[in-house]
């Protein structure tokens, strides 16, 4: 009975503790507002850089930005929406097709050098506890200790990888 009276006591805290936690996660996560620039200030921020680009007829495209000219954003085109429109390759993008754009930059190595050590640990734990009750020989066991710590250690690497990186939103004025 006083487990029951202690446990209802809890409920107004953990929750109010939740809907900070949410509500700082919405806050916090808020879209950042754009860089704002002229055609013209582009070449010496996205040069050579990876972009994506969602144009006025819908097709978004990604890649590597090859040269920004006077009338044209030239991209070696990697990912394509549509790919009869844009195929992969270079393509010069009318420059009154680009008014919003994407650029990815990495903050370094830390998330990916963290990821993986913590997904090889949590592979060794998670594979030595699978191994230990499933296998049924030596070898299975060592097999299934192997899979899971690959898989725990890729899977931390991508995971870091992708918390290294930095979406910058461009918006291109007149």
């Amino acid at each position: 009975m006083n487990n029951t009276r202690r446990f209802t006591n809890l409920k107004a805290p953990v929750t109010l503790l939740v809907a900070f936690a949410l509500l700082g996660q919405s806050t916090g996560m808020a879209a950042p507002r754009p860089l704002e620039l002229k055609w013209n200030e582009l070449s010496s921020t996205i040069g050579s850089r990876t972009i994506k680009l969602t144009l006025p007829d819908g097709a978004t495209i990604s890649g590597e930005v090859i040269v920004v000219r006077e009338d044209s954003l030239v991209v070696n085109v990697r990912k394509t929406s549509d790919s009869k429109a844009y195929p992969k390759g270079n393509a010069a993008i009318p420059r009154k097709s680009v008014t919003v754009l994407s650029m990815t930059e990495s903050n370094g190595h830390w998330g990916r050098k963290i990821g993986a050590s913590l997904g090889t640990l949590s592979g060794l734990l998670a594979g030595g506890y699978v191994a230990a009750k499933t296998a049924s020989s030596a070898g299975s066991g060592l097999a299934i200790f192997g899979a899971i710590t690959g898989a725990g250690t890729i899977g931390g690497y991508y995971i870091g990888r992708s918390a290294d990186a930095k979406a910058t939103f461009i918006r291109v004025v007149p």
